[in-house]
């Protein structure tokens, strides 16, 4: 009796229903493995799986799997963005006072290339017994986009927080240009602020350069300049700073620091800001930036393919989030829907192609089959000889 042919390669329906993909690891397997790499590198994951569960799994996998769920990931969150563009649903309520803050940090990629991830923090602002203001319920969303990608995916997470619905927004960023044209563009009716320690940096370099310029200026200027700025506003620190700038006109750092703190007027307005209760200062979104982006993503030995480094950055705001398990959940079931849809489109090409290769041999060789010839035939059938044509043999 001979071998039986060879068979290719099939899928047992109760595998799927159970989520199982043939590696050996339960989906409660998975999971623990995943989360653990969102926190430490995929061998220290590995390791800690190891040593709390007994599964022993290797860091190719791990990274395979931490990558599969971070693109599912990334999938849902884009199928939500055109959603909340195509059909435009309200937004669902939110604090009635609330904080947005942008920034970036960089972040090591293969080859030695450094690339920008963009951070948006949205948070509520309350105030404590003597009146100050505060940002609790903090919630970010990180992504290595440009600036126009960065803006629409953003919208997710504000529409999730109720941005669109609060009472009072205020936002608080330094003086780049991309973020001004961000607040335009997703929440145009937002208190703007300039950082405070934004605005600090400028002025202690302005003065930094006046004095190396030969001016004598006190050892608690900078100080008492701060103190103003913030409880007298920007007016009468600026006519010092022209003052300055009278006194040595041909330094350019004195001129240039000068000009844009001038240009930005209008969001140091710190007495104002702080009696209405907002905060001044952006320090959560620099915090999301070491905690969310830098902790995992950068480090000895750490450099990323481009395209894993948002998979990655999609996982990290799920658990800092303290929004796992929707995130895993819905990533789960988007992973084995595109499994599903890519066995599908594996099983037609198996039968389109032969059939592709028989339609071309049968239009190269047209000459070569009678005119009443059909594929439905069997292929070794031949039309029966004319009578004429037995008549002359």
């Amino acid at each position: 009796m001979g071998l039986a042919p060879t068979v290719g390669k099939g899928f047992f329906p109760l595998d799927e229903q159970l989520g199982l993909d043939g590696s050996g690891v339960t989906p409660q397997g998975q999971e623990a493995l995943v989360r653990l790499a969102v926190w430490m590198s995929f061998e220290h994951a590995c390791e800690f799986l190891h040593d709390l569960l007994g599964i022993q799994v290797s860091a190719t996998s791990s990274r395979r799997y931490t990558y599969q769920l971070g693109q599912a990931a990334l999938a849902v969150q884009e199928a939500q963005e055109h959603h909340l563009r195509e059909d435009l649903p309200e937004s669902p309520g939110g604090a009635a006072r609330q904080a947005i803050s942008a920034d970036g940090a960089f972040v090591p990629l293969v080859g030695g290339e450094w690339a920008e991830v963009k951070t948006l923090v949205v948070a509520e602002v309350v105030r404590d017994e003597q009146g100050a203001a505060h940002t609790t319920q903090i919630s970010s969303l990180s992504r290595l986009a440009d600036v126009e990608t960065f803006s629409r995916q953003a919208l997710v997470e504000l529409h999730r927080r109720g941005v669109e619905q609060a009472e009072a927004v205020c936002a608080v960023m330094d003086g780049a240009e991309w973020l001004q044209g961000f607040t335009d563009e997703q929440c145009p009716k937002a208190v703007r602020i300039l950082d405070f320690a934004h605005a600090a940096e400028y002025v202690s370099a302005l003065g930094q350069a006046a004095s190396e310029a030969g001016s004598v200026l006190e050892s608690s200027w900078l100080e008492q300049a701060l103190h103003g700025l913030k409880h007298e506003g920007p007016g009468p620190l600026l006519q010092q700073l022209r003052a300055l700038h009278t006194q040595y006109p041909t330094i350019a750092q004195v001129g240039e620091k000068l000009a844009y703190l001038e240009k930005r007027e209008a969001h140091m307005q710190y007495p104002q800001y702080q009696q209405a209760g907002w905060p001044i200062g952006s320090g959560s979104v620099e915090s999301a930036n070491k905690l969310v982006v830098e902790a995992r993503l950068k480090g000895a030995g750490r450099h990323w393919e481009r395209e894993h480094v948002n998979r990655m950055l999609v996982l990290r705001n799920a658990v800092c989030n303290q929004r796992w398990q929707e995130t895993w959940q819905t990533g789960v079931v988007q992973h084995h829907q595109e499994r599903i849809q890519r066995r599908l489109w594996n099983a037609c090409w198996k039968v389109l192609i032969p059939l592709t290769r028989l339609s071309r041999l049968a239009a190269s060789h047209p000459a070569s089959r009678p005119a009443h010839y059909s594929w439905r035939q069997p292929f070794l059938r031949r039309p029966s000889v004319s009578s004429d044509r037995r008549a002359k043999i």
